[in-house]
């Protein structure tokens, strides 16, 4: 690639809501000394007439959370777009067959949004290692400290952790658990011996992973081979007094046989998706003592955003100096990667 003479012609193509924190003051100057753009223009709908300029001069689309799909209809109204920067995490609802077909660069800062969710399931897991949220509940009620025998079966130290998927947050998750005495376990089937060894895990089966740990971390994406994949009889697999942690999608669990085990007490979860998403208002989850819910905050949020920011800034920097970019997704990612 060659650098351009000419600064590209970008367009913001988001809700605006979240513009001032994906692009806060010096990172939007910087933006601007990279692209031509009007930080004023910020597209939610293509088929606006009051768009269409600035639509047919684009070659540089910034997208984020809000944007509609990138269809044939809106590549036609596009002809000289040629590079779509995703600030924001996975770009499997926003990219169309007829983007590839034209052989569009599409580059997204997933990569920036998998830290916040891994440090989260990390949290998770070591509170839940605690049996923290319990400790707290009791603490409230009884305003006593655990004798000893209440906190016997507590502890992180050789705690049993499996990772279910190595994606982009459950590497970032594999490599923060490293300096905790956690005994690690991966399932991917997209990961060989020598990989999750690489990634400091043991690999095992599916089911071996749910048989043994202590702690079930869920890291897949939401793909048709994984949908509902901790079905019934895989959740009857878990230990009793098992912890399952999702930040991947409530589709990858069947959520009537998980009520049921949180109903029973037999296990507990940290939830930050589930299915439907938000639960309904009489759902028993939001009362039960052995589940934490959360309403999908574990990805960025708050000054969060900026760094997804500054990936997309990084990356058209990168194209203006004639650079692939750092962070391409390509269509055949889309099969086994969110």
């Amino acid at each position: 690639m060659q650098p351009s003479a000419q600064p590209p012609r970008a367009v913001f193509a988001m809700d605006p809501v979240h513009l001032p924190m994906l692009f806060p003051p010096p990172l939007m100057a910087r933006l601007r000394e990279t692209a031509a753009i009007d930080p004023a223009l910020v597209v939610r709908d293509f088929a606006d007439p009051a768009v269409a300029d600035a639509l047919a001069a684009a070659e540089v689309l910034i997208t984020g959370w809000g944007c509609p799909r990138l269809d044939a209809g809106v590549l036609a109204a596009a002809p000289r777009l040629r590079t779509v920067l995703h600030a924001a995490g996975s770009v499997r609802g926003l990219v169309d067959d007829a983007l590839w077909a034209r052989g569009i660069t599409v580059a997204s800062a997933v990569t920036g949004n998998a830290l916040p969710v891994a440090e989260y399931a990390l949290a998770m897991i070591l509170l839940a290692g605690k049996d923290a949220f319990a400790f707290r509940d009791r603490y409230r009620a009884t305003h006593a400290q655990p004798s000893p025998a209440e906190t016997a079966a507590t502890g992180n130290l050789g705690r049993r952790v499996g990772i279910i998927g190595a994606s982009r947050v459950g590497r970032r998750l594999l490599e923060l658990l490293r300096p905790f005495d956690f005994t690690v376990f991966l399932y991917d089937p997209y990961v060989d011996a020598a990989g999750a060894a690489a990634l400091g895990a043991e690999p095992v089966s599916l089911d071996d992973l749910l048989r043994r740990s202590d702690i079930v971390s869920l890291h897949a994406p939401d793909i048709p081979e994984t949908y509902r994949m901790l079905d019934r009889d895989r959740l009857a697999l878990m230990r009793d007094g098992g912890v399952l942690i999702n930040t991947s999608r409530g589709a990858l669990v069947d959520p009537v046989a998980l009520a049921e085990e949180l109903v029973s007490g037999r296990l507990s979860a940290v939830l930050d998706v589930t299915e439907p998403e938000p639960l309904p208002a009489g759902s028993p989850l939001y009362g039960l003592p052995n589940v934490f819910l959360t309403p999908h905050i574990a990805g960025s949020l708050g000054n969060e955003l900026e760094r997804l920011g500054r990936i997309v800034v990084e990356e058209l920097e990168r194209l203006a100096a004639g650079l692939p970019p750092a962070h391409e997704v390509r269509q055949a990612d889309l099969t086994h990667a969110a």
